[in-house]
């Protein structure tokens, strides 16, 4: 993937450069990643994987974390078009950039 997993400069942007806010949001959007995705590939409600594919997609846009909007945006939209079963590809993509956001994370918070 070209972009970069978090935009750290449109983190910055959204916490006016206060890094120990930024350390929590990427905290709680790791939290959230694993929660939502739990949800969206385990779940037998429909509605439920809808609403934790554009919670996660909200979360990821809130902290630059674009590959895993758009991931989530396209789960999202097949989701609120009657796809009951995304794609393997669509989930695998969501899946791939929601670990590699993840690892950037975990790689932050341990050179803290």
């Amino acid at each position: 993937m070209s972009q970069k997993a978090i935009d750290t400069e449109h983190l910055s942007r959204q916490t006016g450069g206060d890094r120990e806010l930024e350390r929590e949001l990427l905290t709680l959007f790791a939290q959230q990643c694993a929660t939502h995705l739990r949800t969206i590939h385990g779940s037998a409600d429909p509605k439920a994987r809808l609403d934790a594919a554009h919670s996660l997609k909200g979360a990821a846009l809130a902290v630059g974390a674009w590959q895993v909007a758009e991931a989530a945006d396209r789960i999202e939209q097949g989701l609120g078009q009657g796809d009951k079963h995304p794609t393997e590809a669509a989930m695998d993509a969501l899946t791939l950039a929601a670990a590699e956001a993840r690892a950037v994370i975990c790689r932050c918070d341990c050179a803290a």
